[in-house]
């Protein structure tokens, strides 16, 4: 269990680098990765595609991280609040001119041999919508 919170603090730490290398270095090869109310992307090769992504739109700071690991390690939690700026427009998504947002945020983790398997992300899109669009 120690281990995979670490791990997940890891990943975290990265992100908040902008360490999108030592964050991919925390994934399985075949992870599994369903993004925030959308479709289920497999592999380190799409995950990266997606860290492009947000690179190009957002920037983005956790804070107030908490995870929390289930007995034997295997699935974790996680919690935060994201400090957001929306810097280019995101396909379907109102457009970008630098908007701030604030939101509370959560993933759900599966391991595998000392990897993220599975991360599942969690925010409240319509909180987010709202936020962007005042």
């Amino acid at each position: 269990m120690p281990n995979t919170v670490a791990l997940i603090e890891r990943y975290y730490a990265a992100f908040n680098r902008g360490d999108w290398q030592a964050m991919l270095d925390c994934l399985a090869d075949d992870v599994a990765h369903d993004t925030n109310q959308g479709s289920r992307e497999s592999g380190r090769e799409a995950f990266r595609a997606f860290l492009a992504r947000m690179e190009r739109s957002y920037r983005e700071q956790l804070t107030d991280i908490v995870v929390m690991a289930a007995a034997g390690g295997q699935r974790a939690a996680a919690e935060y609040v994201v400090h957001g700026e929306y810097l280019a427009d995101d396909e379907g998504l109102p457009a970008a001119s630098g908007q701030r947002y604030v939101l509370p945020g959560g993933a759900f983790f599966e391991m595998r041999d000392g990897k993220i398997a599975r991360v599942t992300n969690y925010y409240n899109l319509n909180d987010w919508i709202a936020q962007v669009s005042a």
